[in-house]
């Protein structure tokens, strides 16, 4: 839908804010503005960086100089909130959380990037509703604030007139759906091509929350891991991993427990369930297959997995996280 008047959109930043936080959601939003304008169309969008100071600088040591933060009452299209460590002082700034309130009932919709889902938390605009943070921050979030149903795996979450998106890059990936909702596939898909990424990438953020996790202390075993994530079907018996990194069972199960802080069995039940997560939000295949592709041998196995890990069983994780109609969960494929 094309209008004559451009979007407000206001981009909230503070100290320490995570400049791709920032950057990479103007940028979208800039693009379609040259696109539109390329094509003889007016200018859709009236992005812009706010802050308390008007000038803040980023974690990067980017100082970014913006405007001051408008009146809450005034109009506003869209509200984004940026992540970043100042988040961490920003959520006790009682008059800057007063004001996200108050913007975001001004505004025809609110989203955040990365840890800006936690001052939309703390200006209670979560509440009983799903989002989505950095794979880091995710149980901090869900302890924090317990009324929040936190899903640690989309990209993007889209929850009624809320939107919260995954770390950093993440932001693109939201601010191009919320260009496709506004303006449509064809304008976004373009903006996507002329920023050279993904119009929905592949896969969410679990992706990189179990290799990273695994890898972070260390890359000794990291092709390992690689190996083992693609190869989540076949036999990954302790015999068959020591073997790949030459050594001896004992061996490694000793190294890969100082290195890693698990056992080789966890982490490949946590890469199963995972992967088993990604295909029971992204496909329809039975879940019978799904345990089958994802190497559980039985959907028995994969059900007492899902119990233990996560509380619910595979189907009712496919119906709670993929067919709730107040929700919106966008798995890029």
């Amino acid at each position: 839908m094309q209008t004559d008047v451009a979007r407000i959109v206001d981009v909230l930043a503070f100290p320490d804010v995570q400049l791709l936080d920032v950057a990479g959601p103007l940028q979208v939003f800039a693009a379609a503005n040259e696109l539109a304008v390329a094509a003889g169309l007016p200018r859709p969008y009236r992005p812009r960086v706010v802050s308390r100071g008007g000038t803040v600088n980023a974690s990067a040591g980017l100082g970014l100089v913006g405007e001051a933060l408008p009146d809450a009452s005034e109009a506003c299209d869209t509200l984004i909130v940026a992540g970043g460590w100042g988040v961490h002082q920003a959520v006790h700034d009682r008059e800057l959380v007063d004001w996200v309130r108050e913007r975001s009932a001004r505004a025809r919709r609110t989203a955040s990037v990365c840890t800006g889902a936690f001052l939309l938390a703390a200006a209670g605009l979560l509440n009983e509703r799903r989002a989505v943070t950095h794979w880091t921050r995710c149980a901090e979030l869900a302890t924090r604030f317990p009324t929040i149903n936190v899903d640690p795996d989309p990209i993007f979450i889209r929850d009624g007139d809320v939107w919260t998106s995954a770390g950093v890059t993440a932001g693109i990936d939201l601010s191009l759906a919320l260009v496709e909702d506004d303006l449509g596939r064809a304008l976004a898909l373009d903006v996507a091509r002329h920023l050279v990424v993904f119009l929905k990438r592949p896969g969410g953020q679990a992706q990189f929350s179990a290799a990273l996790s695994l890898q972070k202390s260390g890359e000794r075993f990291g092709e390992l891991h690689a190996w083992i994530a693609e190869n989540l079907a076949a036999d990954l018996s302790v015999g068959i991993l020591a073997a790949r990194v030459g050594m001896s069972e004992r061996s490694f199960v000793r190294h890969y427990r100082a290195q890693t802080g698990t056992t080789p069995a966890r982490s490949i039940e946590r890469m199963r369930l995972e992967a088993a997560r990604r295909l029971l939000g992204d496909t329809t295949l039975p879940v019978k297959r799904v345990a089958a592709r994802c190497g559980f041998g039985t959907e028995e196995t994969m059900r007492r997995g899902f119990l233990r890990s996560l509380g619910v069983s595979p189907q009712a994780y496919r119906e709670r996280f993929t067919g709730h109609e107040a929700a919106e969960t966008t798995h890029p494929a």
